[in-house]
């Protein structure tokens, strides 16, 4: 017997158990923090192409008045969750958990809050489903991380949708056995390739919106009878196999079980303080630190090095014809740091990727792999060490070992909301963005998502 015997079936277990126990008091609240930050990311992209070439091709392949698509109106199940779980991601300002290097709430909470809304459930029961859910995520992705990256998976997705099956197996009431069988059937949904990666490829945010489908459809399938295999994180042909190789050298089990219904590893994901990819984030601290404290010229600046961790090293593209290439471009997010002090949503427009100036400092920065930050990531840290050189020869260097939004650095409520009222107060107006955080803090109903498709379809009414 391995130390992975059984582990599809523990899972199973657990799901079924832990939803009869009241959250704690510290987990709801972390809970009601993560959905207002998702629904702010929500709200703030569906104005964007991307939502619009989804929520098009989800009103036709998925009609019905079951569910609400921010931005889209009522559609199906399946097609709100996909809309939804597109728009969480569709602006790279959704949290994280980086021992898994993943994005929980934009797969679980679409998937949660589509099944809700057709089967009128209670907001006490969503949260509830919706922590399960993210916590068997975060698990997952981080038991077999870096080396499901390493397989070039995007662990978002790949994770994700045996999140959402969980989370919806609860909204289903479904047994353990039955919850194995959706588990089972999640595992041959799961997918997601990097590939996306330097180019403009806007499938990425497409990801999470796939998996809470998924996931939906795979608790469904388990619940009209569908069989899945209920080995599947551990089997020989399983997910942790395929996904991440070998059991001890590529992947262990004892992080998905350990601890699992005592310590919440969910309370452990970070927030994002800049709408760009996370890797990037210590980089953008340490650059905004130093051009803080030494207050020097952008441009006296002669050479910026970045020292980071391999998988950060991977987003050194130059290329900025999408948004996308730019908030996955370290070179990009440092150059706009030191040049403007700031780094928001506006700054990954067209005139900011075509700025003379800004260009011409990104041109100055070298991205190199750093030893120490390797080996601290993803476990301890997720590190950047940052050097600059001016034109006259002055040095200023700065090393953050955890970037802003961690656990260990955290935002605090009042700045939490400060970030989702700048992002939704363009799109809904400022009484839109106080209704938005109130529903969050008192969350007690998913129509909330009718309140806000109706607020972004006004505005977008009267561009």
């Amino acid at each position: 017997m391995t130390s992975s015997a059984r582990l599809t079936e523990i899972v199973a277990d657990w799901i079924v158990d832990q939803q009869q126990r009241p959250l704690p008091e510290a987990m709801d609240h972390h809970v009601r923090r993560l959905l207002l930050d998702h629904l702010a990311g929500v709200v703030a992209s569906a104005p964007r192409e991307v939502s619009t070439a989804v929520g098009g091709h989800a009103r036709r392949m998925y009609p019905g008045n079951a569910a609400t698509a921010v931005g889209h109106g009522r559609m199906s199940v399946l097609g709100a969750a996909l809309v939804n779980g597109t728009n969480g991601h569709g602006i790279e300002t959704d949290e994280g958990y980086t021992p898994g290097s993943m994005h929980p709430t934009s797969v679980i909470l679409p998937a949660v809050f589509a099944v809700a809304q057709e089967r009128g459930i209670s907001g006490s029961r969503v949260l509830t489903a919706a922590a399960i859910g993210m916590e068997l995520a975060c698990r997952i992705a981080a038991a077999g991380h870096p080396a499901t990256r390493n397989r070039h998976f995007h662990n978002t997705p790949v994770a994700g949708v045996f999140g959402a099956a969980a989370a919806v197996s609860v909204l289903y009431g479904l047994d353990a056995r039955t919850t194995a069988n959706a588990l089972g059937i999640a595992g041959s949904h799961a997918s997601g390739l990097f590939e996306f990666l330097g180019q403009s490829a806007e499938v990425k945010r497409f990801h999470p919106g796939k998996a809470a489908r998924d996931g939906i459809a795979s608790v469904d399938l388990a619940a009209a009878g569908l069989t899945g295999p209920t080995t599947i994180l551990e089997g020989k042909d399983g997910y942790f196999a395929a996904y991440a190789g070998t059991e001890g050298a590529d992947w262990d089990p004892r992080i998905v079980t350990t601890g699992l219904g005592a310590d919440w590893v969910l309370s452990n994901t970070y927030v994002k303080p800049y709408p760009c990819c996370r890797h990037l984030h210590g980089a953008i601290d340490a650059a905004l630190e130093l051009r803080a404290t030494h207050r020097f010229d952008a441009a006296a600046i002669d050479s910026v090095r970045v020292g980071t961790f391999a998988i950060a090293t991977k987003h050194a593209g130059r290329e900025l014809d999408t948004v996308l290439q730019a908030q996955l471009s370290l070179p990009f997010t440092v150059a706009v740091a030191l040049q403007r002090g700031a780094v928001t949503l506006t700054d990954f427009d067209a005139a900011t990727r075509g700025d003379a100036d800004v260009r011409a400092l990104m041109d100055t920065v070298v991205v190199e792999l750093d030893a120490a930050a390797d080996a601290a990531y993803p476990r301890t840290g997720r590190p950047a060490d940052v050097t600059i050189t001016l034109r006259d020869g002055a040095r200023y260097h700065c090393r953050i070992e955890q970037p802003r939004g961690e656990p260990s650095n955290p935002l605090s409520d009042a700045e939490l909301e400060a970030k989702a009222q700048g992002l939704v107060e363009p799109v809904i107006g400022a009484d839109g963005a106080k209704e938005l955080i109130a529903a969050a803090w008192d969350f007690d109903s998913a129509d909330v998502l009718d309140v806000l498709d109706s607020a972004v379809r006004v505005s977008l009414s009267r561009q």
